[in-house]
């Protein structure tokens, strides 16, 4: 029974929890006699992971230290304390950093979990970041995570884009950050997760503390220093300054790193064959240092190497996949063009309809108003035919008057004739009586007068002259003279124009006609001449017809040998001249996100790290981080051991 149970407790499973930094492996089964590899290993198959010689396991040992699990050794025999439920618990972050992001990184996962750790590391203010880089970065991710700037992203989280040192130095509120993340976000339209990802990479392997990882270390005076482990080399740091290496040591400069367990000593040769002695501060660490070095140095060699055929392989499909993706990109922003196309073409026709749908309304208004109006004139219409018919009405009794009124005058005419004929023939007795009168006056003169004698009254109507009645019968007719002359009057108030006068207006009205002159015929000898040049012209240039067709040479192949070697030394110079211009543009954007926000500082610098001030004087001074380390490797190896040994 007791051997049962010292079997059951010999064969209780050992668990362990790997965090990466996408997500958490639980419960991995670990074997008692499991080595770091064999973990390493199985965590790279879960994942899907190829480029695994940048990365490994770290644990937090029991004096809180970070540490990395050594592969070489079993798990159960390194200092890796128990979490709460018994399990070992480890992060997967990367190891080994590399000189270059862009052809060094091949896979997407990769360089995705890369820029989730730089990510990190510059959110927690591990990695030291200026302002003006740090909204740099945060556009580009923002990008990746999100795409093309719209208005369908909510307000940004800025405590996921910009570390809160940058924030407490300013004097600008949330939106502010916002809108200068999002101006800047509009400017990288058109990149896909991958790319943006790889721009925020490649902004931030210029940081200056970029891809260093520092441990404590002392010299021989017991003065405290930091050892940085980098991909260009060593750097040793003095203080709190941790951006400026005094000195600096590359890996071509750098013979060999042995150590001395008994002594705990670091030995560092040199290439002019001067020693470096150092030791840690804390002995759990002494392992980690050694193995960054060694891994370090060994991926230094690697990158001066021909690729091996993994990676050669690898590169491949890296490079088919990104051709694959650039086709199916240029596929969807051709899509995307038709679709705003189909789009700017459907709003075209929506205005197109509104714009007739207005036209329409207002035809159908100009219909009813027109419908309106033909109305009001039929009415007006029927009334004017009304009144025309009243008119006419009118003009017919006027016109039965105007005769009524003729035939009166000419009865009157008639009758004035009658009393002038009556006028004359009384005149003619009035005379006769007047005549009688006289006889009897004579024969009373000859006869005796008697008392009795009785005088004739004469009326004075009949004692006119005789002239009167002719006189009278002049007017008279020169009053029907007149009425002739009314008569004889046209329609419109004017005397009767002759036929002759309308066909001379006719005439003179009449418009001449053209005269066509026609066209002879040009002789047969010219028409014979256009001809042939017009048959000349058409046919083909002269030499043409008759020419022998001759079989080219067969190409020399020094030729493509020569081509081939343009081509390579065009795309160095292609490669090289786009890597100037992103530098260039990229020293642009930083200068112009500097004068941006430079106005809005605090004046208190108590929120103003050392590194702030260290960025600062060496932004001042026109130097990056590559400019600081090459003036930390100026003199001789030997001199630089002889600076370590005076710190």
């Amino acid at each position: 029974m007791g051997g049962f149970s010292l079997l059951s407790r010999s064969t209780k499973p050992i668990y362990a929890k790997v965090s990466t930094m996408e997500a958490d492996l639980d419960r991995i089964v670990l074997e008692r006699t499991w080595t770091g590899r064999n973990l390493f290993d199985a965590v790279c198959r879960i994942i899907g992971l190829r480029e695994v010689w940048f990365f490994g396991l770290q644990f937090t040992n029991k004096k809180r230290i970070p540490c990395w699990l050594q592969m070489d050794k079993t798990i159960c025999s390194q200092d890796v304390p128990n979490e709460s439920d018994g399990s070992l618990h480890f992060l997967f972050l990367v190891k080994f950093y590399p000189e270059d992001v862009e052809p060094e990184l091949i896979l997407d996962l990769t360089r995705h979990l890369f820029f989730l750790q730089i990510k990190q590391a510059i959110l927690s203010m591990d990695l030291y970041c200026s302002p003006e880089a740090s909204v740099l970065l945060a556009s580009f991710a923002v990008q990746a995570m999100h795409g093309d700037c719209t208005d369908d992203v909510g307000p940004l989280d800025l405590e996921k884009l910009l570390p809160k040192s940058v924030i407490d130095q300013y004097d600008m509120s949330a939106d502010m950050w916002r809108e200068r993340i999002k101006r800047w976000w509009m400017n990288n339209a058109g990149q896909t997760r991958e790319e943006a990802e790889m721009e925020y990479l490649r902004v931030a392997q210029d940081l200056e503390m970029y891809g260093i990882l520092y441990y404590p270390i002392c010299n021989k005076k017991e003065t405290d220093l930091h050892l940085g482990i980098s991909a260009q080399g060593l750097g040793i740091y003095k203080g709190g300054n941790r951006i400026t290496p005094r000195p600096f040591f590359s890996w071509s400069e750098i013979k060999n790193i042995q150590f001395k367990s008994k002594k705990r000593l670091f030995h560092m040769k040199t290439v002019d064959k001067s020693t470096i002695s150092f030791r840690s501060r804390e002995c759990s660490i002494d392992s980690s240092i050694l193995d960054l070095c060694i891994g370090t140095h060994n991926l230094y060699l690697r990158r001066r190497q021909p690729d091996t055929l993994e990676v050669q392989q690898m590169k491949a499909q890296a490079k088919e996949e990104r051709q694959r993706r650039q086709q199916e990109m240029a596929k969807l922003l051709h899509e995307r063009e038709e679709r705003l196309q189909a789009e700017k073409e459907c709003n075209e026709l929506k205005a197109k309809m509104e714009r007739m749908n207005l036209e329409l309304n207002k035809a159908q208004e100009t219909i009813r108003r027109a419908e309106e109006t033909n109305d009001q004139l039929s009415e007006k219409a029927r009334h004017s035919e009304q009144e025309a018919l009243l008119l006419h009405k009118k003009a017919s009794e006027a016109e039965a008057e105007c005769h009524r009124l003729s035939m009166s005058h000419v009865k009157s005419e008639e009758a004035l004739l009658l009393m002038e004929r009556k006028a004359r023939e009384a005149e003619i007795y009035a005379q006769r009586i007047s005549m009688s009168l006289a006889d009897v006056s004579l024969e009373t003169n000859r006869k005796p007068h008697y008392s009795s004698q009785t005088a004739l009254v004469v009326d004075p109507m009949w004692a006119g002259p005789p002239t009167s009645l002719s006189t009278g019968n002049g007017g008279i007719m020169s009053n029907a003279g007149s009425h002739h002359q009314l008569m004889t009057l046209d329609a419109f108030g004017n005397p009767y124009a002759g036929s002759g006068m309308t066909s001379m207006t006719t005439s003179a009205l009449m418009t001449p006609q053209p005269r066509q002159i026609p066209t002879r015929p040009p002789p047969p000898h010219l028409q014979q001449q256009a001809n042939h040049q017009q048959n000349v012209n058409i046919g083909p240039p002269n030499g043409y017809y008759g020419q022998i067709s001759q079989h080219p040479a067969p190409p020399d192949p020094s030729i493509g040998q020569l081509y081939e070697l343009q081509n390579i030394r065009g795309e160095l110079e292609k490669s090289r001249n786009e890597y100037a211009q992103r530098a260039r543009m990229f020293k642009e954007h930083l200068e112009e996100l500097r004068r941006d926000i430079d106005g809005l500082k605090r004046d208190n610098s108590g929120a103003t790290r050392e590194y702030d001030v260290i960025h600062a004087q060496n932004v001042a001074l026109g130097l990056d981080k590559f400019s600081t380390m090459r003036m930390s490797m100026r003199g001789a190896p030997r001199q630089r051991v002889e600076t370590f040994d005076g710190m």
